[in-house]
């Protein structure tokens, strides 16, 4: 690696720096971004900057935006009164994704983890209290990860808004579309068990 000149090791050492980049991957991109024209490359530029000078969190359910109210938030055809919570802005790009739900979002920017000091008082836990109070919302889709974080913030949130008249509902989560049961986890398959149905 120490066959490169400084200004390429710089670029290897800053790519290997996000998440699932190793070094080989990191010095792969840098000999691509060396062979684009200077052209694409000022215009990555660019995008990096305007990307970090543009965005902000939408002011009413935290999603990432360009505005103050984000396009989900300000579409007036999306359902109001259904409110889906969920933790990071990944979640929902994924829940849009698949065109299951036409309601609003709610992110909480995190997990509850007493383990590392993350309480109510870090998530947007009393932002989505006030919007369940304020908004004419009838039920609340707890879609939460299935991790020992996700399940305790989903049901930490569940009993504080037991004090509502909404329907409070968590999304299924089992054994996948064609997933073969002798590969799927204990924890998986518990949890397919208890959301069974009949047919």
């Amino acid at each position: 690696m120490y066959h490169y000149p400084p200004s390429i090791l710089s670029l290897i050492k800053h790519l290997s720096r996000f998440p699932g980049i190793g070094e080989k991957t990191a010095e792969r991109l840098a000999m691509h971004i060396l062979k684009m024209s200077h052209s694409d490359a000022q215009q990555l530029a660019h995008s990096i900057m305007a990307l970090k000078e543009s965005i902000q969190l939408c002011c009413m359910c935290f999603a990432l935006s360009d505005s103050k109210v984000c396009k989900i938030c300000s579409d007036a055809s999306r359902d109001s009164s259904t409110l889906c919570v969920v933790e990071q802005p990944g979640d929902m790009a994924s829940i849009e994704k698949s065109g299951a739900f036409r309601g609003l979002y709610h992110i909480l920017q995190g997990a509850l983890s007493p383990m590392n000091n993350i309480g109510p008082d870090e998530i947007h836990f009393r932002e989505l209290m006030e919007r369940v109070n304020s908004e004419p919302v009838k039920e609340v889709v707890l879609a939460t990860s299935t991790s020992v974080e996700g399940e305790a913030t989903a049901s930490f949130i569940a009993d504080r808004l037991a004090q509502f008249e909404i329907k409070i509902t968590r999304i299924a989560s089992g054994v996948p579309i064609g997933g073969d049961l002798k590969y799927v986890d204990q924890v998986t398959l518990q949890r397919a068990m208890e959301t069974r149905y009949a047919l």
